[in-house]
């Protein structure tokens, strides 16, 4: 649903990411799939709520977010050959 009087857009960022495999929200920490564990602040882990399934998202400029799987799988294609 769009809300009246908005445009639309389509995604063309590059962003690095990778799908969560485990949360301790004891230590904020999260394990992504392929790689270690990153600790995160619990301001991060309280404004994105992360899940299990879901991606971990670093954008071009540092910032670090939170996409749920459905979301990401849907705006994202992976590049081959590129890490």
């Amino acid at each position: 649903m769009t809300a009246r009087g908005m445009k639309k857009y389509r995604c063309h960022k590059v962003v690095s990411a990778a799908k969560i495999t485990n949360i301790d929200n004891e230590i904020s920490s999260l394990t992504l799939e392929g790689t270690h564990g990153w600790i995160m602040d619990r301001l991060w882990f309280a404004k994105h709520q992360p899940e299990v399934g879901g991606y971990f998202v670093r954008y071009e400029d540092g910032y670090r977010s939170y996409s749920p799987a459905e979301a990401f799988e849907a705006g994202y294609t992976l590049i081959e050959g590129e890490e």
